[in-house]
C-alpha cells in the first residue's frame, strides 16, 4: 500500500508526538524497562566493540543512542575513539548526561537527515532504533552515506517473531507482497503498535535493508541476537548485521 505525502504526514506527526511523550514519561526507568532485551543488546555491543579494533576505527556514530549506554561502553573499551550519539529525545539525552556523557558526545539529531558530510565516521551503528522509525530505509541510507568503513545494525526481524504458524503466514504474505496491506489492516491504519515495554513500534525486519547494504558494502555479516534456527530470516526475532565497505 502506497500513501501520498499528505497521508504519510497525517500518520507520522501524531506518532512522533506519542513517541516523544512515551520517552518523557519513561526516561528515568528506560534501562530497567529494557532488561528483557539486555542479553541480546550486550551480545551485539560486545561484537561491535570487538570490530572497532578489527576495522581500525577511530570514530563511531551511534544513531538513536537513547541514554548513551553504547557510547559509554565504547568509551570504556576504546577510550582513544571519538564517539558521538544522536538522540532526538531531550529526556533520554538528559539521562545520558547524568551518566557522564557530554552535550558534545550525545546530541540532538534526526537519523533520516544526518547533519554530517559523506564518510564522516569510520563506523556508524544503531541498536534497536529502526523499528521505532516510520521510514527506517531512509535512516539506513543516511548511515551508509556518512560511514567510511562500516555500519553495524542490531534490530528486529518481524518475520522471525511469533509461533511457527504465525511466521509461516507472515512469510507467505510477504512473498505475495501483501504484508504491508495486512499490517495496515492489523494496526487499523496507524502502521504502528503501542506497548508498555517498547512504546511505539513498527513492524520491521532488518532483512529489508539487505539489498541497500550489500550494494554499498563489499562484505555483509549477520548474527542472530536471540534463540534461532539455522535460517535467521525464518526464525530469529532479532539480528545484528555488519556491513564492511
Amino acid at each position: 500500500m502506497v500513501l501520498n505525502a499528505t497521508s504519510q504526514k497525517q500518520i507520522v506527526e501524531p506518532a512522533v508526538a506519542i513517541q516523544r511523550e512515551y520517552y518523557r514519561a519513561t526516561a528515568s526507568q528506560y534501562e530497567q524497562m529494557r532488561e528483557a532485551e539486555a542479553e541480546a543488546s550486550e551480545l551485539a555491543l560486545t561484537v561491535m566493540t570487538s570490530m572497532i579494533g578489527y576495522l581500525g576505527a577511530q570514530s563511531v556514530l551511534d544513531v538513536g543512542a537513547g541514554t548513551g549506554s553504547g557510547l559509554l561502553l565504547i568509551k570504556k573499551t576504546h577510550p582513544e575513539v571519538q564517539v558521538i550519539g544522536i538522540e532526538p529525545s531531550i529526556h533520554l539525552r538528559q539521562q545520558g548526561y547524568a551518566k557522564g556523557l557530554s552535550p558534545k558526545e550525545l546530541i540532538d539529531g534526526d537519523g533520516s537527515c544526518l547533519a554530517f558530510s559523506d564518510a564522516s565516521f569510520d563506523l556508524v551503528c544503531e541498536f534497536g532504533a529502526l523499528h521505532h522509525i516510520p521510514d527506517p530505509h531512509r535512516v539506513v541510507r543516511e548511515m551508509l552515506r556518512v560511514a567510511r568503513k562500516a555500519i553495524f545494525i542490531c534490530d528486529s526481524n518481524n518475520f522471525g517473531q511469533g509461533s511457527a504458524t504465525m511466521r509461516f503466514a507472515k512469510h507467505i504474505l510477504n512473498f505475495c507482497k501483501l504484508w504491508p496491506l495486512c499490517d495496515f489492516i492489523k494496526t487499523r491504519g496507524k502502521g504502528y503498535t503501542l506497548s508498555k515495554g517498547d512504546g511505539l513500534a513498527y513492524s520491521y525486519s532488518i532483512f529489508n535493508e539487505f539489498a541497500d547494504i550489500s550494494s554499498c558494502c563489499r562484505r555483509v555479516h549477520m548474527l542472530n541476537t536471540d534463540r534461532s534456527g539455522p535460517n535467521r530470516y525464518w526464525s530469529a526475532p532479532g539480528v545484528a548485521l555488519l556491513g564492511i565497505k
